[in-house]
């Protein structure tokens, strides 16, 4: 992915058009990794994850995740990103790239947990299932966030 330093309303309409097919594409993988979770769960005979809305929420939840928390907004060349956390360990910015990595790791690792899972038909146990679905839904929550905060920071005229 390459990533554009210029503002979005200075990119070509075949560049916009690009990321806006890339942004689906990231939505659509959030969305299967929520569908190969759900499936996983669903084997286990766990009530809660049976029914077909559950199954669509996990899939827009993850795909939320995917499309907001993945090709987070470049920091603003204006913005003062100079303050360093304690130690120098980084930018409050890089902390909201870590949450967003993470993340995305936490929710990958669980989708191919349960892919390999059913590809291998093992037997799905309830207590290992719900645990797999706490860590995707953590890492897609993780996702969300940092998406959310970097969003708002690139907005604000007073970001840090």
């Amino acid at each position: 992915m390459i990533k554009r330093t210029e503002p979005w309303d200075t990119r070509s309409a075949i560049s916009q058009w690009a990321h806006v097919l890339e942004r689906i594409g990231l939505a659509l993988t959030g969305a299967s990794c929520g569908l190969f979770v759900a499936a996983h769960v669903g084997r286990a005979n766990i009530d809660l994850i049976g029914s077909a809305a559950t199954v669509l929420a996990m899939m827009v939840y993850g795909g939320a995740g995917f499309y907001l928390g993945i090709d987070l907004p470049r920091v603003p060349p204006d913005h003062k990103m100079h303050l360093l956390l304690r130690h120098g360990l980084g930018s409050t910015w890089d902390t909201v790239e870590l949450l967003s990595a993470a993340g995305t790791f936490l929710a990958a690792v669980a989708a191919v947990v349960s892919v390999s899972s059913i590809v291998l038909d093992e037997t799905a146990r309830a207590g290992t299932a719900l645990l797999i679905s706490i860590c995707w839904g953590i890492g897609a929550t993780m996702q969300i966030v940092a998406g959310i905060i970097a969003r708002m920071r690139s907005e604000s005229p007073t970001a840090s």
